[in-house]
C-alpha cells in the first residue's frame, strides 16, 4: 500500500506496514488520523474497567487484563500516529502479551479464589519471550500467526464454557465473538479493496469518506469485542466463586 506523498511531522514511515488511510491528510502531526483516534475505545473504557475491578476487590489478574487492553490501544495509537518501526513493535507486542493475560484468566476461572497457577504463568511468559524474539526477526507473518493462535485458544475455551458449564452466558460470549469477527471482516476488506476505497474517499465529502476507514472500524469493533470478552471472563469467574452479580434484573409478573 503506497503511502501519501504529503510530508508530516514524524518524517518518512519506517514501519513494515502502512495501512490504507492516506498519510498526513487530516493533521500534520498524525500520520493516520482516523486509525489513531479510533484507539480511544481501547484506552478509556478499559482504564475505567480496571479501576472498577480494583475497587470491587476482584483478583488482580482482571485488573491486568483491562490494563493490557489499554496498553494495546496506546501502542496502536503511537504506531498509527507515527508509522515508525519502534512504535509498530509497541503496537504488535502488547497484543500478544494482553492475549496471554486473557488466556490465563479464562483457563484459570474454575480454580480456588486467589489461586496462582505458576506453571501456566511460566508457560505463557516463555511463549511471550519466544514470540517477541521471533517477531523481531520475522515481523510481517509471525505476529499475525501468533496472535491468531491465542485468539483461537480464547474462542475454543469460551465455546466450551457456554456449551457445557454456563449456557446462560451465551449472549455475552457470542456478542463478543461476533463483534470481534465483524472487525476482522472489515480489516480484510480494507486490505483487499484498498485502491477502490482510496478512490472512493477522494470523491466523497471528508466526513463521509471517514466512515470508509475500515481499519479504524477494526480498532473500534475489536476493542469493544475484547472489552466484552473480559466482562465474560470476569462474569464466569464471579459465578464460579458464587459472588452475587452486580447486574440487577427486574422481573414483572402479570
Amino acid at each position: 500500500m503506497a503511502p501519501s506523498d504529503r510530508p508530516g511531522y514524524w518524517g518518512r514511515p519506517t514501519s513494515t506496514l502502512d495501512w490504507c488511510e492516506d498519510n498526513y491528510v487530516v493533521s500534520f502531526y498524525i500520520a493516520e488520523f482516523w486509525n489513531t483516534v479510533s484507539n480511544l475505545i481501547m484506552i478509556i473504557p478499559p482504564i475505567f474497567g480496571a479501576i472498577q475491578t480494583f475497587r470491587d476487590g476482584m483478583e488482580v489478574r482482571y485488573v491486568f487484563a483491562f490494563l493490557g487492553l489499554a496498553a494495546v490501544g496506546v501502542g496502536s495509537w503511537c504506531f498509527h500516529m507515527t508509522l515508525q518501526y519502534e512504535m509498530q513493535l509497541l503496537d504488535e507486542l502488547p497484543m500478544i502479551y494482553s492475549c496471554c493475560v486473557f488466556v490465563y484468566c479464562l483457563y484459570e476461572c474454575f480454580k480456588q479464589e486467589n489461586t496462582v497457577h505458576h506453571l501456566v504463568i511460566v508457560i505463557l511468559f516463555m511463549f511471550s519471550v519466544i514470540v517477541t524474539v521471533v517477531i523481531m526477526r520475522w515481523f510481517d507473518v509471525s505476529s499475525q500467526v501468533m496472535y491468531g493462535i491465542l485468539v483461537g485458544c480464547l474462542v475454543l475455551r469460551s465455546v466450551f464454557i457456554v456449551t457445557w458449564v454456563y449456557p446462560w452466558l451465551q449472549p455475552l460470549a457470542y456478542t463478543s465473538l461476533t463483534v470481534f469477527l465483524m472487525g476482522f471482516l472489515l480489516w480484510n476488506i480494507d486490505n483487499i479493496f484498498c485502491d477502490t476505497l482510496r478512490d472512493a474517499r477522494r470523491k466523497l465529502p471528508p466526513i463521509v469518506g471517514a466512515v470508509t476507514q475500515f481499519h479504524a472500524w477494526w480498532h473500534i469493533l475489536t476493542g469493544l469485542g475484547s472489552y466484552l470478552h473480559i466482562l465474560f471472563s470476569l462474569q464466569t469467574r464471579t459465578t464460579y466463586l458464587r459472588h452475587r452479580p452486580k447486574v440487577k434484573v427486574s422481573i414483572s409478573t402479570s
